[in-house]
C-alpha cells in the first residue's frame, strides 16, 4: 500500500500543478481579451473624433455645436483644458 499512497500523492500534486497552470492560462486569455477590447474602443473613439473634426472643417457640422457638447460633457479640469474651456 505505501507504493499506492505515494503514487496517489504524486498524482494529486500533478493535478494541483495542472489546475494552477490552467488558472494562469485563463487569466492570460482574459487579460489579452481585455487589452484587445480597450484597443478597439480607443480606435473607435479616434475614428469618431476624426470624422467629427473633418465634418467641422468641411462646414457640415458647426463648431459651436461641438463646443456645446464638450462644455456639457467634460467635467475634469485637464480634459476641459485640452479644448480651452473654462474649468
Amino acid at each position: 500500500m505505501p507504493k499506492l499512497d505515494t503514487r496517489i500523492g504524486a498524482l494529486e500534486e500533478r493535478l494541483k500543478q495542472l489546475k494552477a497552470r490552467q488558472q494562469r492560462l485563463e487569466l492570460r486569455r482574459r487579460t489579452l481579451e481585455s487589452r484587445k477590447a480597450r484597443k478597439a474602443d480607443t480606435r473607435r473613439k479616434i475614428l469618431v473624433g476624426a470624422i467629427v473634426l473633418a465634418k467641422i472643417e468641411q462646414g457640415e457640422l458647426q463648431q459651436a455645436l461641438l463646443l456645446k457638447w464638450l462644455t456639457e460633457s467634460l467635467s475634469r479640469a485637464d480634459d476641459r483644458a485640452l479644448f480651452d474651456l473654462s474649468p
